[in-house]
């Protein structure tokens, strides 16, 4: 067999004169089939990539942008008000303005241009808010029954029925006590309040102060007669209201049946 002279011996190839080959580098269809390898490779991944991106949209696109928490360039923002296209799940944008919603359902009720207040159901002239009742009284005495309480010249006194005018001054307005919402205060009809002064009772205007607020507050007791009141004073505790000589005083508790007597009232509907 000839010898092949293009082909050195093993690890001598300049001892007979051979030339190196350098047409070919060693390796060179290998190379090639790795490059065309890689290269196959990330085609495929971009292509991949592509089509995931355009199943999932736009929006996907700048959910991950975001959680990822790399800054957008971008020169034109997305309008914020614009919804996003298809069931996204979030609300739509109305075009009607509108107030702002509650949770729940979607609201029904049409708001107009000129609201008007809705109509109360009470009669005309009345007032929605209910009125406190009134409770209006005369003091009658129990030892003297055709005789009651009658305002005359700013004094109280014991006396008999008289007219329309005797009747307006002998009826009283009975309110929560001033000084003691638990106790009474009487007030005539012009205003003023019945208290105590000197240990006399009289009308007076109402100053404000705490002694004339004590003065005209007075708690009941029960009385030995049967229907009947005893009107204890509430800064002058063990004093009672009774009539003397037919005018009404504040004088201090007796052991007396005559004082029992004179300090039992009626309080009866008001005679005007």
């Amino acid at each position: 067999m000839p010898e092949d002279k293009s082909r050195p011996p093993q690890n001598r190839p300049w001892e007979n004169g051979w030339t190196l080959d350098t047409s070919r580098t060693p390796g060179t269809r290998r190379l090639y089939l790795a490059g065309a390898l890689a290269v196959a490779t990330i085609i495929a991944c971009v292509a991949a990539i592509a089509a995931t991106d355009n199943e999932s949209g736009e929006p996907s696109k700048t959910a991950r942008a975001e959680g990822s928490g790399l800054i957008s360039f971008s020169s034109q923002p997305p309008a914020p008000t614009t919804p996003p296209p298809g069931d996204s799940g979030l609300s739509s944008v109305s075009p009607t303005p509108r107030g702002p919603r509650q949770q729940g359902a979607e609201p029904t009720a049409t708001v107009t241009a000129n609201p008007k207040p809705p109509k109360s159901t009470a009669s005309k002239g009345s007032s929605s808010k209910p009125q406190p009742s009134v409770t209006y009284r005369s003091v009658r005495s129990v030892n003297y029954p055709a005789r009651y309480w009658h305002v005359d010249n700013g004094y109280v006194g014991l006396d008999p029925v008289g007219g329309s005018e005797f009747r307006e001054d002998a009826t009283f307005t009975l309110v929560k006590g001033l000084a003691n919402s638990s106790c009474y205060s009487f007030t005539t009809h012009d205003g003023k309040y019945l208290r105590h002064r000197d240990f006399v009772l009289r009308a007076d205007r109402n100053d404000g102060s705490s002694l004339f607020k004590q003065d005209a507050t007075f708690c009941p007791r029960d009385a030995s007669y049967s229907g009947a009141k005893m009107l204890e004073s509430v800064n002058y505790p063990g004093y009672f209201l009774r009539h003397q000589n037919f005018v009404v005083r504040l004088e201090r508790f007796e052991y007396s049946s005559q004082y029992l007597s004179d300090s039992s009232f009626q309080l009866v509907g008001g005679l005007a």
